[in-house]
């Protein structure tokens, strides 16, 4: 695979939480989310963390050692409580780019109170024996997001002249069929590119027989983000819009689209305390080039979070210096440099 950037590896004693493209994100339920790296292969026209390879946004890409990520999931498992864990693999690019997925998800079995190992993905680089082997290593869930089944219209949206969606829909047909893994389908619609794809998946899922312990489809929304790609033609539809569409297919296809957390067992449960406030000015140490452009990686004072720089790209790594935070939200930290 090539990389047109470069890739960090997030070692000791950096912090695995803090920064939203690496490491263990806890949002105050009982779902930890689980990000061992941000390659992703494809460049979809409508992602909203501008990843892959067309992107131009993005300056670094981080991988996690294996044994180190497992470490810091299990302290958090510790204090959130040794049950009904859900850890999901969702990155900000493609959990299949990790080369050690099949063991991730083994070793995320074994911690005690993990009831529950899901994973997001496109689905490029699915091929029989990493399924079979996610499978023997406990996989419970694949989210995975096939926004068309037109091949060109596929790649198109992936802006990826070599994907191949009637590939992957066969493999889905595949972890239907000879896995233990549980398959939902999560295409994204977005308004004037897919409108006409959408129902076109449903029909295709219900007929793959997808969904045996969870619901078998989960469409999503397109959202504009900040720093997203933002695709061409695109139709604004609001939530209101995008749900009384949603009811119109489950009237049309007689299955429930409108998912809810009970849907997936989802519950709040108490969330890591969040150590720095808004505004509050801290001592932090530069260590990596940020994820995106413009971007430093610092660590916290106590080494106990990883906080974003931005506007920072004058600040060399190895620096000692004092930052102002600007977010806090789920232990996810922006600050500015105050140099």
């Amino acid at each position: 695979m090539r990389v047109p950037r470069s890739v960090f590896e997030v070692s000791p004693p950096i912090p695995l939480v803090g920064c939203i493209a690496f490491g263990l994100i806890d949002r105050g339920t009982n779902v930890i989310q689980v990000r061992p790296t941000s390659l992703c292969v494809l460049s979809c026209v409508f992602c909203s963390t501008n990843a892959g390879p067309k992107s131009k946004i993005r300056q670094t890409e981080y991988t996690v050692p294996l044994d180190y990520l497992i470490e810091e999931m299990d302290k958090i498992v510790e204090y959130k409580g040794r049950h009904g864990i859900e850890a999901h693999i969702d990155t900000v690019g493609d959990p299949f780019t990790y080369p050690h997925l099949a063991e991730l998800v083994h070793q995320l079995n074994q911690i005690k109170g993990v009831e529950t190992v899901s994973l997001q993905t496109h689905g490029a680089l699915f091929n029989e024996k990493i399924l079979d082997e996610l499978s023997s290593a406990g996989l419970t869930r694949i989210n995975l997001s096939i926004d068309a089944l037109n091949p060109e219209l596929a790649r198109r949206l992936t802006d990826t002249d070599w994907y191949d969606v009637t590939r992957v829909m066969k493999l889905a047909e595949y972890i239907v069929e000879n896995t233990r893994i549980d398959l939902l389908v999560a295409p994204v619609w977005v308004p004037g590119w897919n409108d006409e794809e959408i129902p076109k998946i449903i029909r295709w899922t219900i007929d793959l027989g997808a969904g045996k312990r969870f619901p078998p489809l989960g469409i999503q929304k397109y959202e504009v983000h900040k720093h997203g790609r933002k695709p061409k033609g695109m139709r604004y539809v609001s939530w209101r819009d995008f749900r009384r569409k949603l009811e119109e297919w489950e009237n049309l296809f007689q299955t429930k689209l409108r998912l809810n957390r009970e849907d997936f067992g989802i519950h709040k449960r108490q969330m890591l305390p969040i150590p720095y406030r808004r505004f509050e000015t801290i001592r932090v140490k530069t260590v990596a080039p940020g994820w995106l452009k413009h971007e430093k990686l610092a660590v916290a004072p106590n080494n106990d979070r990883a906080i974003t720089l931005v506007n920072a790209e004058h600040i060399p790594i190895g620096s000692k210096i004092k930052a102002r935070i600007l977010t806090n939200k789920h232990n996810i930290y922006l600050a500015e440099p105050l140099v």
